[in-house]
């Protein structure tokens, strides 16, 4: 079973055969377990991004903070017209 995307691979530092082998338990994961999966890596992410603003801004509020991740995963334009308030916000 090929799991490569024309001559690329998922990742150039696995083997062949690591690589089939979490495609194929991919693959077979029930949709849950996926779901479970995908949720975890996005709060990771956010975790990560919280981190980074929190030591770029040091002094920013709970909310400030919330508004430059909003800024980070939409772009200002889109976290602007959401959240308009964003305007507020130095750069």
């Amino acid at each position: 079973m090929a799991t490569h995307f024309g001559n690329a691979t998922l990742s150039q530092d696995t083997p062949p055969d690591v690589e089939e082998a979490q495609v194929r338990r991919w693959r077979n994961m029930p949709s849950t377990e996926k779901a479970r999966l995908i949720t975890g890596l996005c709060q990771t992410a956010d975790s990560l991004s919280l981190a980074g603003i929190r030591h770029r801004y040091p002094t920013a509020s709970q909310h400030e903070c919330f508004l430059r991740l909003a800024i980070l995963k939409l772009g200002r334009g889109l976290a602007q017209r959401a959240y308009p308030e964003v305007s507020e916000l130095p750069d």
